[in-house]
């Protein structure tokens, strides 16, 4: 029963680390918007 105590201890621990990892993300990092330009090919547009 200990090992299955300390595997469910570490998988709560590696939750947390994933959990906290993500929020990081959202709160620290800010997408950067930028204009995108794609070229159709003359023989896909509509005639």
């Amino acid at each position: 029963m200990p090992s299955l105590f300390r595997f469910l201890v570490f998988c709560a621990l590696l939750a947390g680390l994933v959990l906290g990892a993500m929020i990081a993300l959202d709160l620290f990092v800010d997408p950067v918007p930028r204009e995108m330009n794609e070229r159709v090919p003359i023989n896909r547009l509509p005639q």
